[in-house]
Formats: C-alpha cells, sequence, structure tokens
C-alpha cells in the first residue's frame, strides 16, 4: 500500500518537463526500519543531481500525506552494478556491455556470458561471445551469437571488465 503511494508520487513527478527520460524500477519499504528505497533509470543514466531533486520532491510528498510517520529513511538511487536487468529499455542502453544472463534451455538453466549486440524489439535480445575448439594441434576460436527470448530470461546482470 505505503509501496503504490510512493509509485503514483514519482510517476506524476516523472510527468514534468525535464524528467521524461527516467523511469521507475522499483520501490522497497521496510517496515523494521522504515526505510524506503526508489530505484529508478534512464537511457542516459541517473545523475546525483536529478536523484537529489527526486529525493527532496518525495521527502515533500510522504510528510505532507503523513503516512510514514515523522522517522523514516528515504533512499532515491539508480540500481547500480549487480543489480538485474528489468525492462527493455535497460538492455538497449546496455547494448555494446558484457551481461550474464541466466535463461531456461532445454528444461534446464543455462548461464551464458557474452556481449550483448542486439535488442530485437520486444521479443529477444543477441548476445556474441567465443568458444574455443580444438582442431587437431591447434586452437579455434569460434564466434557463436546466440539470440534468447526474453520470455526464457530468468535474469540478466550487466558485467564490468577491466
Amino acid at each position: 500500500m505505503k509501496e503504490l503511494k510512493i509509485e503514483q508520487f514519482i510517476l506524476e513527478k516523472l510527468e514534468e518537463p525535464g524528467f521524461e527520460d527516467y523511469y521507475l524500477l522499483e520501490v522497497k519499504h521496510n517496515p523494521a526500519n522504515n526505510k524506503v528505497e526508489v530505484f529508478l533509470d534512464s537511457d542516459s543514466g541517473l545523475s546525483l543531481g536529478v536523484a537529489a531533486k527526486i529525493n527532496r520532491y518525495l521527502q515533500s510528498r510522504i510528510d505532507e500525506a503523513g503516512f510514514l510517520g515523522e522517522k523514516y529513511i528515504l533512499d532515491v538511487s539508480s540500481p547500480g552494478i549487480g543489480k538485474p536487468l528489468q525492462l527493455i529499455r535497460q538492455y538497449t542502453k546496455n547494448i555494446g556491455r558484457i551481461l550474464e544472463v541466466t535463461f531456461a534451455e532445454d528444461d534446464k538453466k543455462v548461464k551464458q556470458k557474452g556481449t550483448l549486440t542486439k535488442v530485437n524489439g520486444e521479443t529477444s535480445i543477441l548476445i556474441q561471445y567465443e568458444v574455443k575448439e580444438k582442431q587437431g594441434k591447434k586452437k579455434i576460436v569460434k564466434i557463436i551469437e546466440k539470440e534468447i527470448a526474453f520470455d526464457i530470461i530468468d535474469k540478466a546482470i550487466v558485467k564490468i571488465s577491466f
């Protein structure tokens, strides 16, 4: 219930001029410590300044409504590295990056790491990875392209390589 109210406040803010590029991923409320976490993203990245503006806006709306009481913790941020991708917009934003994708194939879970090369509308992604094969005494490197439908993806995480 509280999460829904906060979502409504955020969606109202994201309709304002200058905030159209941003989108809501998740709102979490932990009643034990009265902490609210809001995860936002955008096609061009979430800046600290925008996160602070949305945080101040939410704080004033929550205080006005009074449904969290006087003491609560509010954290507005991007999902960060290591969080699974949730929306197609996030996949599109990460074309060219390395993903670790866990998906169902032949009644088992498969984990594949590769470069995200394409997002096919709302149906699938295309990743590219290398496979080393032995041919006689030589090792041959093959480039494999694999299409993975969104409906079989359990989890996709962007991997950072240094």
